[in-house]
């Protein structure tokens, strides 16, 4: 699957798959105020034509005249990615990443802008893609493109062990410490639009975000003893990575909405049309051969890449 040689066969095999994040191919949302509502897996729309080569002056043809694709990621979101005292990078993120890079035949480079850029758009082309974990959101739809997902994660609520909190009703009035310009944050002001599976629950009367640039750090300040809030919510693996060393926090309830995630691109950047159908054959290559299976029981102990229900 590797080699630039092999990128022609690859796009011409994707004739009938199209971005998933395309208008006419983007999921209905389920805004977080709805009670618990089912959403169909965001899916990939067939395309009457696809480009059986890159389009010239597009993302795709950029990437592969310059033999690397640049990757934002974040250093410090372990186990989906971090950076190692040798300069390095480990993670699902990461070997989800440098798949996709061996099956483009090209090489990745990582580069580690704020979370809050990245879902910001407008890259002015500093990176090419983002692969971090990305919760597919409305908004979001609106400045940035989407693969198919790669996995799904539960949002999972967690209290510090010593607020004493055994239910996600005791986290009432209290705050509750989530990463910035995150869905965490988004479902706890009321706000999240996400494109959800399954249930979306209700937010803990009168509870308030506790943002901290990254969910990592919350986890961070609460095992360091910092007052954060009572609460903690993130991506369930999150929440099991920390606790596994040590963090003071138990999970609080069933999670509070199910995660698709998926690789953004952004829309004001070169024209991605076709990488983003290179990169939803590479993605669905990757869900039937098991690689992305593979690597979600190497990092999580468990299958996160089959959607509930599925």
């Amino acid at each position: 699957m590797t080699g630039l040689r092999r990128l022609p066969v690859l796009l011409a095999t994707v004739g009938l798959i199209l971005a998933a994040c395309s208008s006419a191919a983007s999921p209905t949302p389920a805004p977080a105020s709805v009670p618990p509502a089912s959403v169909a897996p965001a899916s990939v729309a067939p395309a009457s034509e696809a480009p059986a080569t890159p389009i010239p002056g597009g993302l795709l043809d950029a990437v592969m005249k310059a033999g690397t694709i640049r990757v934002s990621t974040d250093p410090n979101y372990a186990p989906q990615s971090f950076l190692k005292p040798d300069g390095t990078y480990e993670g699902f993120d990461i070997d989800v990443a440098n798949e996709i890079g061996k099956r483009l035949g090209v090489k990745v480079d990582f580069v580690t802008p704020g979370w809050d850029v990245i879902t910001a758009g407008k890259w002015a082309n500093r990176w090419d893609i983002s692969v971090g974990s990305m919760t597919i959101t409305v908004p979001r739809q609106q400045v940035l493109d989407f693969t198919v997902p790669y996995y799904y994660t539960p949002a999972q609520m967690a209290a510090t062990t010593k607020s004493g909190i055994t239910t996600l009703d005791g986290l009432a009035g209290k705050d509750i410490c989530v990463g910035s310009a995150t869905t965490y944050q988004d479902w706890l002001n009321g706000t999240l639009q996400s494109v959800s599976l399954g249930p979306v629950a209700t937010p803990p009367a009168g509870a308030k975000a506790h943002p901290m640039d990254t969910d990592q750090l919350c986890a961070q300040a609460i095992k360091a003893g910092q007052n954060v809030g009572d609460g903690f919510l993130t991506a369930g693996p999150t929440v099991d990575q920390a606790i596994s060393i040590g963090t003071p926090v138990v999970k609080v309830g069933d999670p509070v909405y199910t995660e698709q995630l998926a690789v953004s691109l952004d829309k004001s950047g070169l024209n991605d049309a076709d990488m983003v159908t290179a990169l939803n054959k590479i993605i669905a290559d990757m869900h039937n051969d098991g690689t992305l299976t593979n690597l979600s029981m190497k990092w999580y102990k468990a299958d996160l890449t089959k959607a509930p229900g599925a």
